[in-house]
């Protein structure tokens, strides 16, 4: 098989689609060997000059003139020349192979550079241009695009907002409301909750909702071990009280996950870290690991919980303050999320304040103010004697970017703790606690979505 690099000059001559989207990216110190240096740089200056695709007749001449060519390495470079002829290769897999072909030589000149500067090797350059050095290096891409064009794009943003957005949705009507019809892609959604409210009891309902839509699933989890976060699920999809579980006889339990994974496609991993160990880098890490070894991509991805995160920025035995700390994870995990084109759900504490509160607002959250700048919908969760006689929780809106936050602001969902499920509750418990604000212009598909075990025999 060819050399990378053999296949750029090769489709660099052949492909002039290729050549124009890669040449401005492409430098000649990233070539290691001369012969293949010469022949991009020749290629490079008949572009800058002509404005199209050269050949090899032309590459041959033009080497020839050149006075710093000796008559072996001349040989050497038309031998090269005489090789590189069209061959059919798919083209989105050669950007994707050239642009990390590119990034790879870049980081790794970056990161000579920057050993020479420190160790004073170089006398025209300072230490301290090493970070810019590097994060020039990391920032290689093939991205071209120079932005919208209000007046000549509006066909292009017309049709934008007529387009069906692909989302994750809720079996949980109130849910499905104040998002719109479910989570988008590259989206972090936070449920902010005291403890023991029912943070992780949300997390796993929609993730087993989720999994039930047939999509894949990612928890992600650093407080519960990964069997305990199964066991929550199993009593949901399983419709078996938690505590019952284990009492089931084995030949039950085989059946009933048997029809379980016969009413769906989708697939979910469940991935203990130790708590406060993991962060964005870890998590990016495992995707490239879960794709490679079970071919699996999540659709959506939940990390419980963000406050036991490490930052990637941050060592762990760091001074900073948890503002800036919490703000860093939430970014990051945000990061991740635009990375993966998923929605990450994760959840944080509240203060001391907002335990066993009737009501919470944003200055509830537990140790940083700058994490709902982040997230893009943001949502309380509370619990009070009365509800939870009543076998209910009540949902406030703190933040979205989906929809108005004064409609729906405050609704309730009903709550099961013991197979934990949440469902829609009947519109009575609504009335008293609905913040129904201006009228809606969205209604959603289904006046009532099916709930995630509704047909299911086992």
């Amino acid at each position: 098989m060819d050399k990378v690099e053999i296949l750029i000059l090769r489709n660099l001559l052949y492909n002039e689609e290729y050549l124009r989207k890669v040449v401005p990216f492409i430098k000649a110190e990233y070539f290691e060997e001369i012969t293949q240096k010469v022949i991009f740089e020749e290629i490079w200056n008949f572009v800058q000059e002509y404005n199209q695709a050269t050949t090899k007749e032309v590459l041959c001449i033009e080497i020839e003139k050149r006075s710093d060519i000796t008559d072996a390495s001349f040989k050497e470079i038309t031998q090269l020349i005489s090789y590189l002829e069209d061959v059919p290769t798919d083209y989105d897999w050669l950007l994707d192979t050239t642009e990390k072909w590119c990034r790879d030589r870049a980081i790794y000149l970056a990161l000579m550079e920057s050993i020479a500067l420190a160790d004073g090797k170089d006398k025209e350059k300072d230490r301290d241009a090493i970070p810019s050095i590097l994060s020039d290096a990391l920032a290689v891409s093939f991205d071209t695009h120079v932005g919208h064009d209000y007046l000549l794009d509006y066909e292009a943003r017309y049709e934008s907002y007529h387009r069906k957005e692909d989302k994750i949705e809720f079996d949980l009507e109130f849910f499905n409301k104040i998002t719109k019809g479910g989570l988008p892609n590259k989206t972090l959604n936070i449920a902010l909750a005291g403890t023991g409210v029912g943070k992780s009891l949300f997390m796993c309902h929609v993730a087993a909702s989720a999994l039930l839509n047939g999509k894949n699933v990612l928890y992600i989890t650093l407080e519960m071990a990964e069997e305990k976060i199964a066991e929550r699920i199993d009593a949901n999809l399983l419709n078996v009280p938690i505590q019952e579980i284990a009492d089931l006889p084995k030949m039950m339990y085989e059946s009933k996950v048997t029809k379980l994974s016969e009413k769906t496609q989708g697939t979910l991993i469940i991935k203990e870290y130790p708590t406060a160990s993991a962060h964005a880098g870890h998590f990016r890490g495992l995707l490239n690991e879960l794709a490679i070894k079970k071919s699996f991509r999540p659709d959506i991805i939940f990390i419980d919980y963000l406050n036991i995160c490490a930052s990637s920025r941050y060592r762990g035995n760091s001074t900073v303050n948890s503002y800036s700390y919490i703000k860093a994870i939430a970014e990051e995990l945000r990061g991740l999320a635009v990375e993966a084109n998923v929605p990450i759900v994760s959840a944080t504490q509240t203060t001391r304040s907002g335990y066993g509160s009737s009501d919470v607002e944003l200055t509830d959250t537990s140790e940083s103010f700058g994490l709902p700048a982040t997230a893009d919908l943001m949502f309380a969760l509370i619990s009070t004697d009365e509800l939870e006689e009543l076998g209910q929780i009540m949902v406030k809106q703190l933040k979205n970017r989906y929809n108005d936050p004064t409609i729906h602001k405050r609704f309730i969902v009903g709550i099961d703790r013991a197979k934990m499920r949440l469902y829609d509750c009947e519109q009575s418990a609504q009335d008293d606690v609905l913040d129904k604000g201006k009228e809606e212009e969205y209604s959603y598909e289904e006046a009532k979505p099916k709930k995630s075990f509704e047909g299911f025999k086992f």
